[in-house]
C-alpha cells in the first residue's frame, strides 16, 4: 500500500518512464519511487516528502538552512 506523499518501494533492478517520455534505471536491490513530485532527484526518492512546511517565525526547532 502506498501513502499520500509517501514512496513506493519497488524490488530492482527497475526502469521508470517518466511523464516527459524519459527513461530512467536504477540497479539497486530496492528503489524508492517518489510519489509526491518534490525530490531533486524525481523519479527517484530523496525524502523530501518528509520536510515540514515553512515554520512560524520563532517556532522551536525550525529549519533554518536553505
Amino acid at each position: 500500500m502506498a501513502e499520500r506523499d509517501g514512496p513506493i518501494l519497488v524490488e530492482g533492478p527497475v526502469e521508470v518512464t517518466t511523464a516527459e517520455g524519459r527513461v530512467v534505471a536504477s540497479e539497486r536491490f530496492v528503489v524508492a519511487i517518489c510519489t509526491c513530485r518534490r525530490s531533486r532527484i524525481h523519479p527517484w526518492c530523496d525524502t523530501s516528502h518528509r520536510r515540514r512546511k515553512p515554520a512560524e517565525a520563532g517556532e522551536e526547532g525550525e529549519d533554518t538552512a536553505s
